[in-house]
């Protein structure tokens, strides 16, 4: 085996455990001795031992000599568990293969630093990309204090989420709404606006086979006027409802002393608002999935940090259908969001897009 595979063996422990990490990124970490494996682990869940020392404990007194590889930089600092630098320091290890650094200003730099200065060899940069791409959600909340924000849309090929009657069940087939749970698995919360809970009265879990973490439910709601009997009010999972100054909050939590009411000082609720409310609460991704009008506002202010588009083989027509993005058009083609295919992929019949915005375009 290679290098390039060690740190792939790395990554796809690491990417076993995205979504029960956060608010932690997702680590692997691999310790290798004369081209032979002494130890493989990952960081299972927020608070407990980290990638580095599951594989050093395997790797036990044999570790000594040895080189690791780790998907992104050593920890130099003591949170709910103590610094990796420092036992990796202490197993004397001979060298480190670092495939992205962290760019918590915790970290950045300073466990590689550490490690040098105590005479281990660190080499950064061995298969970063797929490194950086795995922990993307997290390097964004940590520079941007804002969730990732993944704008989720089920539609036709002319682009219709719902009849003009408001029927949208199904559009997509099974096989795309399972990878639609597997997303809400993934994602610390998931968020759509009052209409959509009026209407459909969705529960907004995970439903997969082998169970699911739920992600925190937000409801965008001005006047709070969400229905008693809601699936969102009334079951276990956690539910966030941000609200404008106007309703009566204390009888309603009275009500439903488990779901957070949330009340600005206007009544006007931007979409920036909302990004620094949940970036305060912790909150490093956002599955947004509407309906048109929520995702008008996020694609106008240009808040999105990716789209994940199911096309159904379906056509329904009629200017009077529900369009996937709401709002007013611009009046130029040249003011459209500029954006980047980056996945193509087939479920059951129908199609999964994934863009990102061009920045480079823009």
């Amino acid at each position: 085996m290679t290098h390039d595979d060690y740190m792939k063996v790395a990554l796809s422990v690491a990417e076993a455990t995205v979504g029960q990490t956060s608010p932690n990124p997702s680590v692997g970490a691999v310790v290798v001795k004369n081209r032979k494996i002494l130890g493989i682990g990952s960081h299972l869940e927020p608070g407990k031992e980290h990638a580095e020392v599951h594989a050093l404990k395997q790797a036990g007194s044999s570790a000594e000599g040895a080189d690791i590889y780790v998907t992104l930089e050593p920890c130099s600092h003591y949170g709910k568990t103590p610094p990796c630098a420092d036992l990796i320091i202490e197993h004397k290890l001979r060298k480190v293969y670092v495939a992205c650094l962290d760019p918590n200003p915790a970290v950045a730099g300073k466990g590689v630093e550490k490690l040098r200065q105590a005479g281990i060899e660190v080499e950064v940069g061995l298969q970063e990309t797929r490194a950086t791409e795995l922990n993307s959600k997290f390097f964004h909340f940590i520079q941007s204090k804002r969730p990732y924000v993944t704008l989720k849309v089920a539609m036709t090929l002319d682009g219709k989420t719902a009849t003009s009657t408001g029927d949208s069940r199904w559009i997509t087939s099974e096989k795309a709404r399972i990878d639609v749970h597997k997303q809400r698995h993934i994602h610390d919360a998931i968020l759509v606006g009052v209409n959509t809970v009026l209407k459909d009265n969705p529960h907004l879990t995970t439903r997969l086979p082998q169970g699911g973490k739920n992600p925190i439910r937000v409801i965008l709601d001005t006047h709070l006027k969400i229905q008693e009997h809601a699936f969102v009010l009334n079951d276990d999972a956690p539910t966030k409802i941000i609200c404008g100054s106007n309703p009566d909050i204390e009888s309603f939590k009275l009500k439903h002393p488990n779901v957070q009411v949330i009340q600005l000082t206007t009544d006007d609720i931007t979409t920036e608002d909302v990004l620094d409310i949940l970036g305060e609460q912790g909150i490093q991704s956002l599955y947004v999935e509407g309906g048109s009008t929520v995702h008008a506002t996020f694609i106008e202010r240009r808040l999105f940090n990716e789209c994940h588009w199911y096309i159904a083989p379906k056509l329904l027509g009629g200017a009077d259908a529900i369009s996937a993005v709401g709002g007013k058009s611009p009046t130029f083609m040249k003011e459209a969001a500029l954006l980047e295919f980056t996945s193509v992929e087939q479920l059951g019949q129908d199609i999964k897009l994934i863009v990102r915005p061009n920045k480079e375009g823009e």
